[in-house]
C-alpha cells in the first residue's frame, strides 16, 4: 500500500541526508513530501522551524498524510499545535541525536531550551526511533538529569510514558564492499594505512590522535594516513599540526566533494580509526568498515554495540595522553597481525545494509499509524 508520507528535517546536516535519501531511496513506492532546512543558525532551528514553515509551506503542511517522520531537530509539539491539519497524523520521530548528551565545552548545545524541544518533540511523537542503544540510554538518563533539577511541579520521570513507544533502528549504510581485496594495501612490509574520516572539530577528538600518531613515529611502525571529513573556518589547530609534522605520510586532508572518490578512499584503507568524544552511532567509521577497513575506536560511545573488545582501545576520557597511548598499542597489534594467521578481519556489517533493515522500517512505519500512544492519558509519577 502506497503511504503518503511528509518527511521533516530541520537541521539537513550530512548525517540527516544520508539518511533521508536512502529512507526515500529505499520506499520509493511511497509519496514522499519532504521540508528541509539548512544545518546552520542552530538555536534558532531548533525552534524557529515551525515558523519558517509556517510562513513559507502553508500549502504543504496542510495537505493530508498518512504519517509524518521528523529528525530530532524538529520541534514536533510545537507544529502539531500551529499547524492543526496534521495535529491527528501519526507521528514517528527520528533521533539522530539527543541534546542531552553533549561535551560539557560545547557551549553552542547547553541550552536547556534545546533540551526541552527534545523531550516534548518525543513525547508528542506516536513511535520514537534511536539510532543507537546509546543514544536512547543517554537521553533518558539525561531527561532524568534535567527532571532533577526542575523546581517543582514536575514528574519523577518521563519513562512510563515513552519506553514502550521507542525502539532502537539505526541508520542503515547505502555503501556495502563486496569481498574486497585488501592484499594490495596489507602486505606484511607495507606502511599501515589508517582513516580518520570525522569533522574537523574538537569533539571528535584530534588531540588524542595527533598524540598517537606522534607515539607510532617514535615506535618506528610505517604508516600512511588520510585524513578526511568536513572542515570549518575555524578548526582545531591539532588537525593543522598534523598535516604539518606528517606531511610525508599524508595521503589526502579535507573534505572530499566526489562522493565517489570518497568511497575510493575507505576502499584504499586498512584500519579507520575513532577518537570521538562525541557522536551517536558513528556513520563515518560504519562506511570505512563496510568498505573494508579495521575500525580501531575507543571503548564508549555505540561502539560498545557496534564492534568486539578487539577492535576497542582503553577509554579514557579526562586523560588524552592514556588514552592516546591506548590507540597506538591496538594499532601496533593490527600491524604486527598481518604476519600472523590470527590477522584482524574487517567485521561483517552486512546486517546493517538497506535491504536488510528495510522490514524493520516498514514494521516502525505501520506500528506509527496503527498506534495510539500519542493519546494515552496515563499521568506521569511525580
Amino acid at each position: 500500500q502506497s503511504l503518503k508520507i511528509l518527511l521533516l528535517s530541520a537541521y539537513h546536516a550530512v548525517s540527516h541526508k544520508y539518511w533521508a535519501d536512502g529512507l526515500v531511496s529505499t520506499f520509493s513506492e511511497h509519496q514522499w513530501q519532504s521540508l528541509i532546512l539548512p544545518p546552520r543558525h542552530f538555536s534558532w532551528r531548533v525552534r524557529g522551524a515551525p515558523l519558517s514553515w509556517l510562513s513559507e509551506q502553508y500549502d504543504l503542511l496542510n495537505r493530508h498524510y498518512d504519517l509524518i517522520i521528523a529528525t530530532s531537530m524538529v520541534d514536533l509539539a510545537t507544529l502539531k499545535g500551529v499547524v492543526p491539519a496534521i495535529g491527528h497524523t501519526p507521528c514517528l520521530y527520528y533521533c539522530h541525536e539527543n541534546q542531552f548528551e553533549y561535551p560539557k565545552s560545547a557551549q553552542q548545545h547547553a541550552s536547556v531550551d534545546a533540551q526541552m524541544v527534545n523531550l516534548y518533540a518525543a513525547l508528542a511523537a506516536d513511535k520514537v526511533l534511536f539510532n543507537s542503544a546509546f543514544n536512547r540510554d543517554s537521553f533518558f538518563a539525561g531527561v532524568n538529569r534535567l527532571l532533577a533539577k526542575l523546581p517543582d511541579h514536575k514528574p519523577a520521570t518521563v519513562e512510563p510514558l515513552l519506553a514502550s513507544r521507542c525502539s532502537v533502528l539505526p541508520v542503515p549504510l547505502t555503501s556495502l564492499a563486496v569481498a574486497p581485496d585488501r592484499s594490495m594495501i596489507k602486505g606484511v612490509n607495507r606502511p599501515l594505512s589508517l582513516l580518520w574520516n570525522h569533522r574537523w572539530e574538537y569533539d571528535k577528538g584530534p588531540d588524542r590522535l595527533l598524540a598517537a600518531l606522534r607515539m607510532l613515529r617514535q615506535r618506528e611502525i610505517a604508516f600512511e594516513l588520510r585524513l578526511l571529513g568536513e572542515t570549518f573556518r575555524r578548526q582545531p589547530p591539532e588537525l593543522t599540526t598534523i598535516c604539518d609534522e606528517f606531511s610525508d605520510q599524508l595521503l589526502v586532508s579535507g573534505y572530499v566533494e566526489s562522493r565517489d572518490q570518497y568511497l575510493e578512499h575507505l576502499a584504499q584503507t586498512e584500519v579507520v580509526i575513532s577518537t570521538s568524544l562525541h557522536e551517536f552511532q558513528g556513520l563515518s567509521v560504519l562506511e570505512a568498515v563496510a568498505m573494508g577497513a579495521i575500525p580501531c575506536v575507543p571503548d564508549r560511545l555505540s561502539y560498545c554495540e557496534l564492534f568486539a573488545p578487539q577492535y576497542r582501545y582503553r577509554s579514557a576520557l579526562d586523560e588524552p595522553q592514556v588514552e592516546a597511548e591506548a590507540l597506538a598499542d591496538k594499532l601496533q597489534q593490527i600491524f604486527q597481525s598481518r604476519a600472523r594467521a590470527d590477522a584482524y578481519r574487517v567485521p561483517d556489517l552486512t546486517g546493517l545494509a538497506w535491504s536488510e533493515l528495510k522490514p524493520r522500517y516498514a514494521l516502525a512505519f505501520e506500528q506509527t499509524i496503527n498506534s495510539t500512544l500519542g493519546h494515552s492519558t496515563a499521568g506521569l509519577p511525580e
